[in-house]
């Protein structure tokens, strides 16, 4: 992965020949990566000048107050540079505090044999200085749960934990990118706000201005009462007066200037009729039909909105014409759910493929599994390397098995049938196994850690627990679906080859117990130049959980949502 931090070749010699290590393109400061990355750790620098910024992790006074050490980050890497900072330069009680952002100029110099770091810069001036009061700053330098960071979002991206789970993110989501570029994918950016529930689980989010219409309007009554009725008949009253003026000035052959001005006060008092009979018909509270439902006609789209739960069946309107489509953004679900496995705002990656079936999503389903692991641990190691050190000893190993080794394939029967085996010999899982349920998270890890130990593809699920857009086997029973599952989290992926005959998914949708009319735009992709295609979604953040072995699915988004929680 081309390194954004580094500075062109050109460059580097320029600057090596002033003397200074090359500064970003466009920061007043040298990364830190750009010194310690370097495969001899940033020895090869030594004597060079560098201006370098960043928080100090750890800092102490040495030697009687003489001079500080520093440990500082600037998030481009997960190492830190020290830095030794003399009392000559600067207050140093004010640089030692975990958290305080400084900028200074020195010089790279090699540090005393035996030390592990390669490379240290002692200072020649401090720049500046963005102190840190030890007694309120609340992320002090000891061991903090990932629970407690929760409760500082703005903050925890400053410790190692987050920084790493972020720069990782970033490597996924700029390898996702990669991959479908390099297959040939347009990204297609779906709608946020939608009128369809792709799941039909109802679990969404409503988007309406009918809350906050009705509480204005409330104010607004409150201090502009609406017209009474005798308000509404001295309107009319006045209208039928302006009426009968202009009748007698017409009756009377007055001049076409004087019929003119009447005509335009009678225009006058119809439209002040106009206003007063609409304001008599508002009251306070949410619109309502006749049959006592809310009447999103009066909402802010005209009809009932959502925030999405999938960009699926948009972006099928594009695969329906451009043939290989994906879309990545996020997605919402209103599940009042606390598990470590559920957010209420998540990120989905969601490829379509025209002309494709089945097999063709499996395949492509693995390929991009296979190609994230890989690069990670071309791109990423280091940071993966402190994930490993620090909570999964395990997790480069499982990705090194996951982009290595071909995925296992069993069909939805076939794997019910090795859970049911299983319990016949003393396995004992929480949730009964029998064909037609919905494979939980104990049986899939059950196939992909003991059975098989490597990934597994579950395909030709039961159509009852599957939604309505899934092609209808031959069976009548089952449906082409297929779930990616993988060692930690389970399911990784969930895709299916869509059903795309006419007659087949009207019936389906009817059978869900769905409207049709919300769905009529997708019926038109099958009553026009139908085609075969298929895709997928994979839940970016349990990517993340699955490569990096947290355990909290809130610990790998930035700004994590779920119930009772929205900070920021």
């Amino acid at each position: 992965m081309a390194d954004a931090s580094s500075p062109p070749t050109d460059q580097l010699a320029a600057a090596t020949l002033n003397n200074e290590v090359p500064k970003a393109q466009f920061s007043d400061r040298v990364p830190i990566r750009s010194i310690i990355s370097r495969p001899d750790g940033g020895s090869g620098l030594a004597g060079l000048k560098a201006r370098v910024g960043g928080w100090v992790k750890t800092g102490r006074k040495a030697d009687k107050d003489a001079f500080a050490f520093l440990e500082i980050n600037d998030g481009s890497c997960a190492a830190n540079l020290q830095v030794i900072v003399e009392a000559s330069l600067g207050e140093l009680s004010q640089l030692v505090p975990t958290g305080t952002c400084i900028v200074v100029d020195g010089h790279l110099k090699l540090p005393p044999a035996g030390t592990k770091q390669k490379i240290e810069l002692r200072a020649d001036m401090v720049i500046h200085v963005g102190p840190v009061d030890p007694a309120k700053y609340p992320l002090p330098k000891m061991r903090l749960t990932l629970e407690f960071l929760r409760d500082f979002v703005h903050l925890r991206s400053r410790t190692n934990t987050i920084s790493a789970v972020a720069r990782i993110r970033n490597a996924l989501a700029f390898a996702t990118h990669t991959f479908f570029n390099k297959e040939g994918f347009l990204y297609v950016h779906t709608p946020i706000v939608t009128t369809s529930d792709c799941e039909g689980a109802g679990e969404m989010f409503q988007v309406t201005t009918l809350l906050s219409e009705a509480e204005r309007l409330e104010k607004e009554l409150l201090q502009n009462p609406p017209p009474t009725e005798a308000d509404v008949e001295a309107a009319k009253f006045v209208v039928v007066e302006k009426g009968e003026v202009v009748s007698q000035l017409k009756a009377a052959k007055a001049s076409k200037s004087e019929i003119a001005a009447a005509v335009d006060q009678l225009k006058i008092s119809k439209e002040s009729l106009a206003k007063v009979e609409e304001r008599s018909k508002l009251k306070p509270g949410i619109p309502k039909k006749d049959d006592g439902k809310v009447d999103y006609g009066k909402d802010f789209f005209a009809r009932q909105a959502f925030l999405t739960v999938s960009g699926q069946l948009q972006v099928e309107s594009y695969v329906c014409a451009l043939s290989s489509v994906y879309t990545f953004g996020p997605t919402f679900r209103a599940e009042n759910s606390h598990t470590s496995r559920h957010l209420a705002e998540f990120w989905m990656v969601e490829p379509e493929i025209a002309f494709a079936e089945l097999k063709d999503d499996m395949n492509c389903a693995e390929a991009y599994v296979k190609f994230m692991c890989q690069w990670l641990l071309d791109n990423c190691l280091e940071d993966m390397e402190f994930m490993a050190d620090k909570f999964d000893k395990g997790c480069i190993d499982r990705l090194k098995l996951v982009a290595s080794t071909p995925f296992i394939r069993v069909t939805y029967t076939e794997a019910v049938e090795i859970l049911e085996e299983a319990v016949k010999n003393g396995k004992k899982f929480e949730n009964e196994v029998k064909w037609g349920i919905d494979l939980a998270s104990e049986h899939e890890r059950f196939l992909t850690e003991v059975k098989f130990q490597k990934p597994v593809i579950v395909y030709n699920y039961p159509k009852d627990i599957k939604a309505f857009y899934m092609r209808l086997n031959d069976d009548l029973k089952t449906v082409a679906a297929m779930d990616v599952l993988v060692p930690k989290v389970g399911e990784l992926i969930g895709g299916s080859q869509r059903e795309e005959r006419y007659e087949v998914i009207q019936s389906r949708i009817k059978e869900m117990g769905l409207p049709l009319e919300p769905y009529e735009w997708y019926l038109d992709l099958r009553r026009y130049g139908t085609v075969k295609h298929a895709g997928f979604g994979l839940g970016f953040e349990r990517m993340i959980l699955f490569a990096t072995g947290l355990e909290n699915i809130r610990d790998v988004i930035p700004f994590p949502r779920y119930p009772g929680r929205a900070d920021l």
